[in-house]
């Protein structure tokens, strides 16, 4: 737009007609700007309408021809018998709009399963109720009681000492490349201050080779970028091993700027096993859903975990019988073991050997759960049945008693249970 058809279109919401294009392009030698985009498209004639309600600009309708004065002022004026239904018709593609981002942000982004639905579904209903009679109540809490409980994971083993291990081949190798440059300054120039961050490397080498504590890559990761690049950036300004340094800053990960190699490889493979596991279980979920509805939710940290839940109280409609819990219980330990051979036959491929280890916990008393509307997730509901969420977070650290093993062990699956009728169930 030009400064006049902005003013007309934009804040006059009137609309603007550009009766014979190749004429007004002539007139202006094409420095217009809307004439010379609508001459660069062979468009001859065109009308331009805001559509506007209540004085908001929803949008422009752009009416073109290819024919001159085929569109003017004049019949421009018929569109004021049209606008009302082109408003009407564009509120409603805004509106549609509105709703498929928001159907894609509660599909994409948010923790409802499609067999608890249902509840959310009828207290929305309720709450929408409620507020139409103009009764002032919360969104109601959602429960669901008597259900039986189902959690198994597969665990990156070691995967704290593999991370540490990667950490120190990252920081021993930076810290070597910036202590030859340093030597090669102070051969160049003996200034104490080379000597004393020398010796400062080295002490880093000694404390990674000796005593790598949780605190050391943060001390040496400021330690690079308080000192050591001040001190290279002061190097290169005097054009002094300019071609080391370029290619020690070279090496260093843009984001971070500290040797990010093995940390790579480490944190690639995890993310690799990850998304191999996760996508496993979700196709696998698919066909148990066919079998007999029940809640699940899976999570990604150094490996693979999920809870399902099953019970009368959310399928709703269909009659709950344990047999139900068995066949659940017997398809987990099927694709547990799928998921532990997926995992060993593309181990070759991963940046870096990792193994893992598979447990379930087979907890036979019913329990209840919420909705926790500030996590936007459920958990079990009481202080009874949190007994269970205690031993679901501490089990797979726990030893086997009289021992230094622990009790998940690569190759195997774990199974803790409680009661004599679940070993047998198992076995």
């Amino acid at each position: 737009f030009c400064e006049r058809s902005q003013q007309m279109i934009l804040y006059n919401k009137k609309f603007y007609s550009v009766s014979d294009v190749d004429k007004y392009y002539e007139l202006t030698k094409g420095k217009v700007p809307q004439y010379r985009i609508l001459y660069e498209q062979g468009i001859k004639s065109a009308i331009l309408a805001p559509i506007s309600e209540s004085g908001n600009l929803l949008g422009v309708l752009e009416i073109v021809s290819n024919k001159p004065r085929l569109l003017n002022s004049v019949n421009a004026n018929k569109l004021v018998d049209v606008m009302p239904y082109i408003v009407t018709a564009v509120k409603r593609s805004k509106a549609e709009e509105g709703n498929l981002i928001e159907a894609i942000i509660q599909q994409e982004c948010t923790a409802i399963h499609p067999s608890v639905n249902w509840k959310f579904k009828k207290e929305a209903k309720l709450f929408l109720k409620n507020n139409v009679l103009g009764n002032q109540v919360s969104f109601g809490k959602i429960t669901f009681n008597e259900v039986y409980p189902l959690y198994g994971q597969i665990d990156i083993k070691g995967s704290s000492e593999a991370r540490n291990q990667a950490t120190k081949q990252d920081l021993e190798l930076q810290l070597n490349a910036a202590k030859k440059i340093i030597e090669n300054a102070f051969l160049s120039e003996s200034l104490p201050v080379y000597e004393q961050i020398m010796f400062q490397i080295n002490s880093y080498l000694k404390e990674l080779e000796e005593n790598f504590q949780v605190d050391s890559e943060q001390q040496i990761s400021a330690f690079f970028r308080n000192e050591i690049a001040s001190l290279f950036e002061h190097l290169l300004k005097g054009n002094k091993f300019a071609s080391e340094i370029n290619n020690y800053f070279a090496a260093l990960d843009k984001r971070n700027k500290v040797l990010y190699k093995h940390r790579k490889k480490y944190d690639d493979t995890v993310t690799l096993i990850n998304k191999q596991m996760a996508c496993l279980l979700d196709c696998k979920q698919e066909e148990a859903q066919q079998m007999y509805p029940h809640f699940f939710e899976r999570f990604k940290t150094d490996g693979v975990e999920h809870n399902m839940y099953i019970g009368e109280s959310i399928t709703k409609e269909n009659g709950f019988n344990l047999i139900y819990l068995y066949n659940l219980r017997l398809w987990q330990l099927q694709v547990m073991c799928e998921m532990e051979n997926a995992f060993y036959l593309s181990q070759k491929d991963l940046p870096i050997a990792l193994d893992v280890a598979s447990m379930i916990l087979v907890f036979s008393t019913p329990l209840s759960i919420s909705f926790r509307m500030d996590e936007k997730r459920f958990d079990v509901d009481g202080t009874y049945n949190a007994r269970y969420k205690v031993v679901k977070k501490r089990v797979d650290k726990a030893y086997i008693k009289g021992t230094k093993k622990r009790i998940t062990e690569k190759g195997k699956i774990t199974i803790v249970y409680s009661q004599k009728q679940d070993e047998i169930e198992y076995l």
